[in-house]
């Protein structure tokens, strides 16, 4: 899918060496089709990573993405050059007027905090509120899905025993919902957290829809209002390298970390990981933007309520 990012954003010299199509907005100016709008709230604290793993999988379709990145006003990045910020990220209050086709919420590392101890969860809430009348489609990875479903849906969220950590099997519920089309029966899905949402907690709400679940990771995503919001538990936008670096870090501080689930050839730290999901995660976004957000959003941005 041609983007129209912001020129300079390093995800695009990144993406390029992949060989995955980015459009700078000089070039997609000159493009005679409406572009969708997307905009992203990205919570994760190596934020031009993240970036790089959405930008890649919303990057390979035939419709013209206009994509903006927004940020948190009361937490300051510490692990994000502050110029990058400064270029790339708009506060809230600049964005809040505009309408959008799409929104992704990121995850953050906040699940061993009560949501209401998050320093920023009052704007956050405000953005969830917000994204119900000016958003189409919101997408919600992790701590986020995680937080949504309990702002929306007071839905608790549960400590786990120990971290969820690695490449776990999932199951399609419901294989006629357009976010599945493609999809083999059973799919792979990487997962980090400490904390889970509950299946029973889920089909006690019928506003809420469960779609995909794994044996051992349990719910994956959830659907509300047709698709107007989608709870993803997992990262499928992960990297290959991701769960690596973060094994490699929690073992350098320290932390009781067992090696990821079913990542490494032969379960061996020293080898390299599989990648056992990409083809899915690559699915999941192109379905999202074509089902969920071009063929239902209004084609006059202003008429999105």
């Amino acid at each position: 899918m041609p983007l129209n990012i912001p020129i300079d954003l390093p995800a695009i010299k990144a993406l390029e060496k992949e060989n995955i199509f980015v459009k700078d907005s000089n070039s997609a100016s000159h493009q005679d089709i409406r572009p969708l709008k997307i905009i992203i709230l990205n919570l994760m604290p190596l934020k031009i990573t993240t970036e790089t793993d959405l930008v890649r999988l919303l990057s390979n379709s035939p419709l013209q993405i206009e994509l903006e990145f927004m940020k948190i006003k009361s937490h300051t990045s510490k692990n994000t050059p502050i110029e990058h910020m400064k270029m790339f990220y708009k506060d809230f209050e600049i964005v809040k007027e505009n309408r959008y086709d799409g929104m992704i919420i990121t995850g953050a590392p906040l699940e061993h905090m009560d949501y209401e101890e998050v320093s920023y969860w009052n704007e956050i809430t405000e953005i969830f509120e917000w994204s119900k009348t000016h958003v189409y489609s919101t997408v919600y990875i992790c701590w986020a899905a995680q937080a949504g479903l309990y702002y929306h849906y007071n839905i608790p969220k549960y400590k786990l025993d120990k971290k969820m950590f690695g490449i776990f099997k999932h199951t399609v519920l419901d294989p006629k919902n357009p976010i599945f089309r493609g999809f083999d029966d059973e799919f792979f899905v990487p997962h980090s957290r400490h904390t889970e949402v509950r299946k029973e907690d889920i089909l006690k709400n019928p506003a809420l829809k469960l779609l995909s679940e794994s044996p051992e990771a349990g719910v994956y995503m959830v659907q509300a209002k047709k698709g107007r919001e989608i709870y993803i538990m997992g990262h499928s936008e992960y990297a290959p390298n991701t769960l690596r670096d973060e094994y490699i870090r929690d073992k350098e501080k320290g932390l009781d970390i067992e090696i990821p689930k079913n990542y490494f050839e032969d379960d061996d730290p020293k080898k390299k990981p599989i990648v056992r999901w990409r083809s899915h995660a690559n699915l999941l976004f192109v379905n999202w933007l074509n089902y969920f957000v071009y063929q239902s959003t209004p084609y006059d941005i202003n008429k999105i309520k």
